[in-house]
């Protein structure tokens, strides 16, 4: 399996093509305070239960299609990379082999983005 972590470059890349799955498992309240642009919020609780979701609810319930168990573009974040690196091995249980966190959480993504 891939490395377990991503990097802000790395994750910028990813958002510029547009192709990932960026899930925020922060708790709502500081989701409220601000986000990474075009991310889905999954509470680190409920990663499991969402993550198993067939694609029409995932589809449903998010408003994009649920990535594939192989999926390298399927990544976690939290505020300072603690509970993106439990969300990560949560869905690696699941069978996302290839789920990265990235470890800098928005803390670093807010900083680095100036907001």
């Amino acid at each position: 399996a891939k490395d377990k972590e991503i990097s802000y470059s790395d994750l910028k890349t990813l958002l510029k093509k547009g192709s990932g799955i960026i899930v925020d498992v922060r708790s709502k309240d500081e989701v409220d305070r601000g986000r990474i642009s075009g991310s889905i919020h999954i509470p680190v609780e409920n990663v499991e239960s969402d993550m198993s979701l067939d694609s029409a609810e995932f589809k449903s319930k998010f408003g994009v299609a649920k990535p594939s168990l192989d999926s390298s573009e399927l990544i976690f974040h939290c505020q300072m990379g603690r509970r993106g690196a439990v969300a990560t091995e949560k869905a690696r249980s699941l069978g996302f082999n290839d789920a990265r966190n990235y470890a800098g959480g928005y803390k670093e993504w807010s900083e680095k983005e100036g907001k």
